[in-house]
């Protein structure tokens, strides 16, 4: 019945814009009661919210001539009324043919790599190049674009996943290098300081200090070196005890003095 005598109700997301004889009146027409003429003005009311438009996948060729399949997500709001309902006939199909023609533009001169590991700066490129021809002349304010998804050739999966398999072997082999380098430096360090740090002679004073075990073979020495180490001094062969089946009146042999008695070890 309101309607009858010209009055409008407008939503608080919503603003109205009022034709008079087919011409466009200056001005806004805030949310609430408003009225126009029932005879000669028409109310066109514009929603102020924010819109989401999914992007279709399209099926674009990188920089680097690989075949993929992209599709996004746009978020815009209208920001002027009057320019989305006089500059534009349909603003929302106008984004969408926009935001697609953007998308197949920014991927194709961008490499694999950088879709998929920059994202964040595919986004803001997107977003600049979608926002360029709508916020001005259309009054339409692109807030956010997001690559929703990217989906790649199988036969481009495998290769990735070959590669990332030889990534992986070289960094192990790597690490196992290092790692044999490190013991060689540690095991050389070790050799220094035994060399500049010998072990101490026999305290019989007697010995000889050896650093090589076992001792050269000379011409005296048998073709076995002994495990006896007694000094230098004393024979090849170890002394002889005297055992209990010796018996105790027997003389000893002369020059057997040294025998009778227990050899000294170093």
């Amino acid at each position: 019945m309101a309607g009858v005598f010209g009055f409008k109700i407008i939503s608080q997301y919503e603003r109205g814009v009022v034709f008079r004889w087919g011409r466009a009146l200056p001005g806004i027409r805030e949310p609430g009661l408003t009225w126009v003429s029932p005879f000669t003005d028409r109310l066109r009311k514009v929603n102020m919210q924010i819109t989401v438009a999914a992007v279709p996948g399209q099926e674009t060729i990188t920089r680097d001539n690989v075949t993929m399949r992209v599709d996004a997500v746009v978020y815009y709001r209208v920001v002027d009324p009057y320019k989305a309902i006089v500059n534009v006939q349909d603003y929302r199909f106008a984004v969408a043919q926009v935001a697609q023609t953007s998308l197949r533009a920014v991927t194709g001169r961008s490499d694999m790599d950088r879709l998929l590991s920059e994202r964040q700066k595919v986004n803001a490129e997107l977003k600049d190049v979608i926002g360029e021809p709508t916020e001005q002349p259309w009054g339409i304010r692109v807030e956010r674009v997001e690559v929703k998804d990217v989906s790649l050739p199988e036969a481009m999966k495998r290769s990735m996943s070959r590669q990332a398999e030889a990534e992986r072997e070289r960094r192990a082999r790597i690490i196992g290098a290092d790692g044999e380098y490190q013991a060689a430096r540690k095991l050389a360090q070790a050799a220094s300081v035994m060399a500049a740090d010998p072990a101490p002679p026999c305290s019989c004073g007697r010995c000889r200090p050896s650093l090589r075990w076992p001792p050269r073979r000379t011409a005296t020495s048998s073709s076995r070196p002994s495990r006896w180490k007694g000094c230098a001094s004393s024979t090849a062969q170890p002394p002889r005890l005297a055992g209990p089946s010796a018996s105790a009146g027997s003389p000893a042999p002369a020059g057997s003095s040294r025998a009778s008695r227990p050899g000294r070890e170093c």
